[in-house]
């Protein structure tokens, strides 16, 4: 698309099984995008590099079995790309030089013992990353070009919150993302000759998460961290102006997705709660911003619920960082769906949430929690999680809801919890360990046995193992494994009251579909109706048009059948998917 003509925008892509990876990246020569995507949701992406000429896209990774990442883009080497891949042995990933255009690929460093490297523009591999048996991260060298030796250590207590950034362009400083010596992670400059280092900026509340790079020389321009919403930190004086001017302009949150090699031009992303993400064009001399194109046009004038960010304290004194929608139009009290991130080492934002809009339109008061163990709160906060899955985790959940309760929102006997994958495993532990506190539970390839998902982990996350080991439960030892059964909600399952909803993916390979299977059998084995929908072809979570559709017509049957919301009839919703019902469709009423 040009700018001065925004109607010349066209496709490059036209997949319609499933959506695109995350990886997407211009070329050096901007001839090129990378992107990445997978098949089934294996989880096994690989590389594609797509011409914006709409030529034949190029395989820059083996297409079947094997996953890659991008390793390096190409800044400096016009046709090459660093990729990594574990074609060679799927428990490890070597790094290969590939040609953009002809997909040729060179090895450059084979992998045996590390989870992964950290390399620079010129495609050295600069560090190499393990995980001792304590959980604590080692970064290793090569100052000879020969032996490996250590780096540096990163303490267990800040793994989840210091990371190595970026190397500047001459090769010759490291940034940080560094919470070693404070809570929060700060932006530290490291001399990698003197090991000196330079702080650069810090936030007061909230991680450092990301930085604005200067194109030709890597060195960081601004810094952004959430705590409820977004703030960019100028490191670079001269785009403090720019800043302070785009704080003032615009309303939402504002990201900065692109900028141009002299600095001065931006592509902005502006983020609302009411209103689908905004993109401009941004000229920094001028101070003139170029609306490019809205994402989903066909919301923008159709009358959205708001998102309130809140803060709830805990029963022991953290402060947890929430979100708030409600119906546009509702009397007090209403329902209330609660709603519970994954990861768990991720966190919920401000912004448009397509869930909490379809919820807040069937009638439901919809709240989200940063609870402890979610991140960019500091490494005290998350730190508070350890060996906390179904223990502190659950009551920060449980505790918002009295605090919606307490300020009259929602009425304690319409509240469901809803979540995918960790926020699968809260629902399962909401039913299992306060069977009355919810009127029901949506599960979404939820973990039901942590010993059975310690054990059936992929490969390629077997090198970091050691995380689980530290952070949920020892699993190497009787004792350990006696704690992670006691907090497994498949252990409590003859404590389930209330009608429960569980959704599966059948490709999935972080969260097997034996972990729903196993508290579906173990409750047919205690006579407690259950539903189960599976849909065969998904991986972690629906994604396919039609299977998501479907996913949301059960959902909103079973939501409005057990809090009383509306439902609009199924229809022909289920044309086209692959759901399939192993248990307990004549449960949820209108299907």
């Amino acid at each position: 698309m040009s700018i001065e003509d925004r109607k010349s925008a066209r496709p490059l892509t036209s997949f319609s099984d499933r959506h695109i990876g995350l990886t997407l990246h211009w070329s050096s020569d901007s001839t090129r995008i990378l992107i990445s995507r997978d098949k089934l949701g294996d989880e096994n992406y690989h590389i594609l590099s797509v011409p914006i000429d709409g030529s034949n896209p190029v395989a820059l990774s083996p297409e079947n079995g094997v996953k890659a990442f991008l390793q390096e883009p190409p800044t400096k080497h016009t046709d090459e790309v660093l990729i990594a891949h574990n074609q060679r042995t799927v428990k490890r990933f070597d790094l290969y030089s590939v040609s953009l255009t002809t997909g040729n690929s060179q090895l450059i460093e084979k992998n045996d013992q590390f989870a992964g490297f950290f390399t620079d523009g010129d495609f050295n591999v600069r560090l190499a990353r393990r995980y001792t048996e304590d959980g604590e991260i080692e970064y290793l060298h090569r100052p000879d070009g020969k032996e490996w030796r250590r780096y540096t250590l990163i303490p267990f207590e800040d793994s989840l919150t210091t990371r190595p950034a970026e190397f500047s362009n001459d090769g010759q400083t490291l940034f940080w993302l560094d919470s070693r010596g404070r809570d929060k992670a700060a932006v530290i400059a490291e001399d990698v000759q003197t090991r000196t280092t330079t702080l650069l900026t810090q936030h007061p509340q909230a991680d450092i998460s990301n930085l604005l790079l200067h194109p030709r020389t890597n060195h960081p321009l601004a810094a952004a961290a959430t705590y409820a919403r977004k703030d960019w930190l100028p490191i670079d004086p001269a785009l403090e102006p720019t800043l302070s001017h785009l704080h003032e302009a615009f309303s939402g949150d504002v990201d900065i997705t692109s900028i141009s090699n002299d600095t001065q031009k931006l592509i902005l992303a502006h983020m609302q709660d009411k209103k689908p993400i905004e993109y401009f064009y941004f000229d920094r001399a001028t101070q003139k911003a170029t609306p490019l194109f809205s994402a989903q046009p066909k919301l923008s004038d159709i009358p959205l619920a708001n998102m309130l960010p809140v803060d709830v304290k805990t029963r022991d004194g953290l402060n947890l960082v929430c979100y708030l929608s409600q119906p546009v139009k509702t009397e007090k009290p209403c329902p209330m769906v609660l709603v519970v991130h994954g990861g768990p080492y991720m966190r919920d934002f401000w912004g448009l949430n397509p869930t909490h809009q379809w919820l807040a339109n069937r009638g439901y008061a919809v709240l989200s929690v940063n609870f402890r163990g979610s991140t960019g709160f500091g490494k005290r906060f998350v730190n508070a999680s350890t060996k906390e899955w179904g223990g502190k985790m659950q009551t920060d959940l449980l505790d918002t809801v009295d605090w919606a309760i307490e300020k009259g929102i929602t009425d304690p006997d319409h509240i469901a919890i809803m979540g995918g994958s960790y926020g699968g495993f809260a629902a399962l532990t909401g039913l299992t360990q306060t069977p009355k506190k919810f009127a029901c539970a949506v599960d979404l390839v939820g973990i039901s046995n942590l010993v059975s998902f310690l054990n059936s982990i992929p490969h390629y996350w077997k090198t970091w193992k050691t995380v689980y080991k530290n952070r949920l439960g020892d699993y190497t030892t009787e004792e350990g494994r006696a704690f992670l059964k006691e907090r497994s909600p498949l252990t409590h399952v003859n404590r389930i009251e209330k009608p429960l909803l569980i959704v599966q993916g059948g490709q999935d390979v972080r969260v097997k579909a034996s972990e729903s299977e196993q508290i579906v059998s173990a409750m047919q084995d205690h006579d407690i109706p259950v539903t189960y929908a599976l849909f065969p072809d998904e991986g972690h979570g629906i994604q396919k048009m039609h299977n998501r559709r479907a996913y949301h017509a059960i959902v909103e049957q079973f939501l409005a059948q057990h809090l009383g919301g509306k439902a609009e009839p199924v229809g022909t919703d289920f044309e086209g998917s692959s759901l399939q019902f192993p248990a307990g469709r004549e449960l949820i009423e209108g299907l």
